[in-house]
């Protein structure tokens, strides 16, 4: 199983879409699975279900700050790099997904009463292992 089948198989056993991202690859650059769907647990549904930015993209940025980032506030050179990585990482995510945003992937607001009942039908998240399949492909060929 492929690290995307695998973060899919994780969203579907109920992980949030950060969480699935960031446990598939958290062991391998020295992090607990148990502390990283810990720390990635409130960045589902666009960051505390308010619909902003992707859980899967965050969870993303996140596996390419463990990879790429500095623990050195003065490593000016590190920092930049990772975020020019982060915003390419961003565009090609927008480029598949066609958004960057929860709200606009899933089609309503869970930041509204509306989008909240809206989220509790069944079948409300059917289009989240799309994204998590985007997210955690785009970042392999960026680890590469």
């Amino acid at each position: 199983m492929d690290r995307a089948e695998q973060a899919v198989c994780l969203f579907q056993k109920g992980y949030n879409c950060a969480q699935a991202i960031l446990a598939v690859w958290c062991e391998r650059f020295g992090l607990l699975q148990e502390t990283a769907v810990k720390l990635a647990g409130g960045l589902g549904g666009g960051i505390g279900r308010n619909g902003e930015i992707c859980g899967a993209l965050t969870g993303a940025v996140l596996v390419l700050g463990l990879r790429y980032g500095t623990a050195d506030p003065l490593d000016k050179n590190t920092k930049y790099d990772l975020y020019r990585r982060t915003r390419e990482l961003m565009h090609r995510f927008k480029d598949h997904a066609g958004s960057l945003y929860c709200r606009q992937l899933l089609g309503f607001d869970m930041a509204t009463p509306e989008g909240l009942a809206a989220s509790q039908k069944p079948g409300a998240f059917d289009e989240c292992p799309q994204f998590v399949r985007i997210a955690a492909e785009l970042l392999d060929k960026m680890l590469e």
